[in-house]
């Protein structure tokens, strides 16, 4: 079974918290179910999580590459050379990034509003991308578009390999059975 939840800003992508912050047994009751993988706090979007421990490997292992699509708001207009850049890889202080699949998109539709709301500057714009990569470093995207010059205001997974979001809203889930 696959558990597709998307899932809302400032949730832990984890069932227990002893500090007493939102987690995944917030909103998801279904037992014996887990993480593929991590989407920080501060992120939304898609969580997938399941029954099968060789599909878990098979989503989170470095080696299979599993693409994963993000929905980037960036602080101002992001620049086609930024853009280049995060297609070829950028340099981090952990190594260069594998080559990632950028493009500048509209604000994506149906986007749920955020809870508390991204902080918006008056005299500064803010501009959306969609990045694909296939590496799961620590705050990757983040220290990906901060390294180009705009970080990251807004962070939303998309899709993960061939499951997305869709018709999934924010804080709720959908079971497909394999």
């Amino acid at each position: 079974m696959i558990l597709l939840f998307n899932k809302p800003f400032d949730v832990l992508c984890q069932f227990t918290d002893e500090q007493g912050r939102s987690t995944l047994a917030d909103f998801i009751r279904q037992k014996d179910v887990y993480a593929a993988g991590r989407l920080d706090r501060d992120s939304e979007g898609l969580v997938l999580l399941t029954d099968d421990g060789a599909l878990q490997h098979r989503i989170t292992d470095p080696k299979n590459k599993m693409e994963k699509t993000y929905w980037v708001q960036v602080e101002g207009e992001i620049a086609d050379d930024a853009i280049r850049q995060l297609q070829k890889g950028v340099q981090l202080k952990d190594g260069l990034t594998r080559t990632a699949k950028a493009k500048k998109i509209a604000e994506p539709k149906n986007l749920w509003p955020r809870d508390p709301p991204v902080r918006e500057r008056k005299h500064i714009p803010t501009s959306w991308l969609e990045l694909s990569i296939t590496e799961g470093r620590n705050r990757q995207v983040r220290r990906m578009t901060a390294a180009t010059g705009f970080p990251t205001l807004r962070l939303i997974r998309y899709r993960i390999g061939e499951w997305t979001i869709d018709n999934i809203d924010s804080g709720s889930y959908a079971i497909i059975e394999k």
